[in-house]
Parts: structure tokens; C-alpha cells; sequence
């Protein structure tokens, strides 16, 4: 008569005896990788581990290529940190990873192996990782101008912020739209040649690069386009509106519709990053320019190299077309000015062979990188800005300058010609636009790039 309390008793002890064992050991909580992992791989790893620069066959970018079999044995073994490549590779008293820069702390090791050990699993948001925002920004200090583009009437000029393009009304009346998308980082803007649309292109660095396409009368994005690893540069249209180009940080050229977002065309001739694209009047050849201190002359319709345009001299950083002629500036981050026709060099170079049959001339050399060009509407002047500071304008025709507005918002790095208007814009690392008087050099006015929550809002749209 007495087993059933003293058995239901021992089952008491037994189920308190666990309740205060889980208590007192609780589950270990699980590693995030979307929010702890890849923000580390991200600090310390992608520099060198990465689809551009995948070293010893490991990408650590994503969580889909972290777990794939690296190039001697899988670097990631779900459930195994210690027959993990990955995690022997960042442990010990001189650990081989990271190459550079400060290894990683004994906690941060830690964490990576927890993670493996509790099935390396995966948490990416679904759809990827994006930097979306309800609402557009709100600046307390002034963001550096990253670009500039007047639209073909000259009624509205574009500028870059962060996160967002603020189109501000006749270059200073008011912003009458802030067009905020996926990108953090905006590096170049222009509008397609009948001006119905705006492209820009930009990114997250080191996640995704981004080419967004606006609707320039109703502020609606019409397509957003995500294609490699970093953030894509200078976005150039095509003369029919129905493409645009871009170049990479993966060294390549690429080419999309608009209407559907493909990519068209890929050339792969740069052996590092782009930085500017260019197209011919016909709307058959792309002329790009690289760190890699080449303009390449690129078939379209092939994706093939055509020729190398000029002598290779210091990295290329900007570059600009003749409005009406096949001529193209560009300038080097030692402050060289050249235009060369964009057709072929004619044929390659041979050892000691100096030829450049599609040299123009040189203009005078501004001090600092040359991170900003524009070719007037007429095609008479080119205006370059520098790194240094300086703003100069110069005849196309002969090379002399022309003026030398007083720029004094430190390093420049956006200048746009306003179309029939002798108007230039100019943004730089002070957040201010400033427009000039070409023909003499004198400042028109200045004003904010964006609005600061510490102004009034009146400008607001």
C-alpha cells in the first residue's frame, strides 16, 4: 500500500532534481551568424577572403560560400570546430589569419567556434541583407557631396546623400524630392538623355552594389538592380535610354537594361577596380577607366576588348565625354589631364613602342587625385576638381584655363556643368554646394546639400 506514494515521491525528486539542473545549466544561446559572425568576418576577414580576392579558395562573405570546400579541405565543419580549417587558421600564439591587421581575441574565437559547434547555422534575413529605411535620414552635420548631375533642362539638380538623392529645384530653390533607396553609399548620379530618368549607382561596401533607376517626374522607383560583392561606380546611359553601364570593384565592365534589369554585356579586360564608363555617341562602344591606370575601348554587343585607348601612366579615377563628339577626359589621382579620341590606339604596343594614335592633348596637372570632371554642354570647357581643393576650368580646344573659382570646402568631389547656363556645380568633403560663374570663377550663391534637423524644415517636401 505504501510503493505508490514513495514512488510518486521519487518522481518528484527526480523532476525537481532536472527543473533545478536546468535552472542552474542553462541552454547555450544560440550564435547569430547574420548579426555576430558576419559582422566579424567583415572587420577582420573579407579583405582577403572575398569572390574578387578569394585567397586559399575562401569566401567569407556570404554564409553560402563560407561553407563551401575551400581549396585544400573544407575550412567549416558544421558541429566539428576543432576539424574546422577555419578555426586552427585563426587560433593560437601567431595565427595565419588575419594576414593584416590585429588577430582575432581570444573571446572572438570563442564565439566562431561556438557557432560551428551549434551547426554553423544560418540566420540571413530572407531576400538577403538590405539597409532599407522607413524614412529619409536625418542629418545632424553636413555628409561629403559624392556626386552631382543637372538634369538635360537644367531645372533640377541631384545630389547624393546618404542613403538618399535629394533633387533640389533650379540648384537652390528648395528640395522638392529626397528619392531614398537600398543604398548606404551613393557614388554616382546622371540622368538618361531625354531626362525622364535618373540612374544611380552606389551600394553597401563589401555586401552588394546596387544600380537604382528613378523616375524623374513622379520620384518612383521604377528598378533597383543589385549585382556583385561591393559597391558599383560610374554609371553612364546609353544615347537610345534603354541601358546603363557601370564600373566594379571586381574589375569588371557590365551593362544593363533598364527596362528589365538584365545584365547584357560583362567585359573582363581590367585587372583592377573601375571607376568611370563612357559611351559613344552610336551607342556601339564603351570607353572605361580603372585603377589599373587603362581607358579600354569595349564592343557593346560582345563584351570584348576592342583596344586599349591610351599609355598607361597613373591610376585613372574620373572621366568625362564631349557632348556631340567621341572624345573623352579623363584624370589620374596624380592630377593629369589627357583627351583622347575613344577609338582604337592603333594596334598594340610592342616593346618601347610609344604610339598613341588616339592622343588629343594634355591639360594643366592640378595638385591631388583628380576625383571629378564635366564637359559643358557646349562642348567648349572641361572642368576638373581635386583632392587638393581646387577647382579649375579649362578651353577643350586648346587646353588653356579659363578660370579658377574660389572653392574653399576642402577636398572636391562632384562638378556638374548646368546645361545652356554658364553654371557650375561643385560638392565636396563640407557637405555644401556651391555654384559658380564659369566664365569668370565667381560664386552665384552656396547652400546645404541636405537638410540639418537643427534648420527648418520648410524646405521639406
Amino acid at each position: 500500500m505504501m510503493q505508490r506514494p514513495m514512488r510518486l515521491r521519487s518522481t518528484i525528486v527526480v523532476f525537481l532534481f532536472c527543473l533545478l539542473s536546468l535552472c542552474a545549466y542553462p541552454e547555450e544561446a544560440k550564435v547569430s551568424f547574420s548579426q555576430e559572425i558576419r559582422p566579424l568576418f567583415r572587420r577582420s576577414c573579407t579583405g582577403c577572403h572575398q569572390p574578387m580576392k578569394a585567397k586559399g579558395g575562401l569566401d567569407l562573405t556570404t554564409h553560402a560560400a563560407a561553407l563551401k570546400t575551400g581549396k585544400h579541405a573544407p575550412d567549416i565543419r558544421p558541429g566539428d570546430p576543432k576539424a574546422s580549417r577555419l578555426i586552427k587558421d585563426i587560433s593560437g600564439d601567431e595565427p595565419s589569419m588575419p594576414d593584416e591587421g590585429d588577430p582575432l581575441s581570444s573571446a572572438e574565437v570563442g564565439l566562431v567556434s561556438r557557432w560551428i559547434a551549434q551547426g554553423a547555422l544560418d540566420d540571413t534575413p530572407e531576400g538577403g541583407f538590405v539597409h532599407r529605411l522607413a524614412e529619409p535620414p536625418v542629418y545632424h552635420a553636413l555628409p561629403a557631396v559624392a556626386a552631382l548631375a543637372w538634369s538635360p533642362d537644367g531645372q533640377i539638380l541631384a545630389v547624393a546623400g546618404w542613403h538618399e538623392v535629394l533633387l533640389h529645384q533650379g540648384g537652390s530653390t528648395g528640395i522638392v524630392a529626397r528619392l531614398v533607396g537600398d543604398s548606404p553609399r551613393i557614388e554616382s548620379l546622371a540622368f538618361s538623355p531625354d531626362g525622364t530618368q535618373l540612374a544611380v549607382s552606389g551600394g553597401a561596401p563589401s555586401e552588394y552594389g546596387e544600380v537604382q533607376i528613378w523616375n524623374a517626374a513622379s520620384h518612383k522607383l521604377t528598378r533597383s538592380i543589385k549585382t556583385t560583392t561591393d559597391a558599383v561606380f560610374g554609371v553612364s546611359w546609353s544615347p537610345d535610354g534603354q541601358s546603363v553601364a557601370i564600373g566594379c570593384a571586381d574589375k569588371m565592365v557590365r551593362v544593363f537594361n533598364v527596362m528589365h534589369g538584365a545584365e547584357i554585356m560583362k567585359c573582363d579586360n581590367h585587372i583592377d577596380w573601375v571607376f568611370a564608363t563612357a559611351w559613344s555617341h552610336d551607342g556601339a562602344k564603351l570607353v572605361s577607366a580603372g585603377r589599373d591606370r587603362a581607358l579600354k575601348l569595349i564592343d557593346v554587343t560582345s563584351g570584348r576588348l576592342i583596344d586599349d585607348v591610351n599609355r598607361q601612366g597613373d591610376p585613372l579615377v574620373s572621366l568625362a565625354r564631349h557632348p556631340k563628339e567621341n572624345l573623352v577626359v579623363c584624370g589620374t589621382d596624380k592630377g593629369e589631364l589627357r583627351i583622347y579620341k575613344m577609338e582604337p590606339r592603333g594596334g598594340r604596343l610592342a616593346e618601347g613602342d610609344d604610339k598613341e594614335n588616339s592622343f588629343i592633348r594634355d591639360l594643366e596637372r592640378l595638385p591631388g587625385s583628380l576625383n571629378a570632371l564635366s564637359w559643358s554642354s557646349d562642348g567648349s570647357l572641361i572642368a576638373a576638381g581635386s583632392s587638393s581643393g581646387e577647382v579649375r576650368i579649362f578651353s577643350a580646344n586648346d587646353g588653356s584655363r579659363k578660370a579658377t573659382p574660389k572653392w574653399i570646402g576642402g577636398p572636391v568631389f562632384s562638378l556638374s556643368f548646368k546645361p545652356s547656363s554658364p553654371t557650375l556645380a561643385v560638392g565636396g568633403y563640407d557637405g555644401k554646394v556651391r555654384l559658380f560663374d564659369f566664365k569668370t570663377g565667381d560664386l552665384q550663391r552656396e547652400f546645404d546639400s541636405v537638410p540639418l534637423a537643427s534648420v527648418s524644415m520648410a524646405n521639406k517636401p
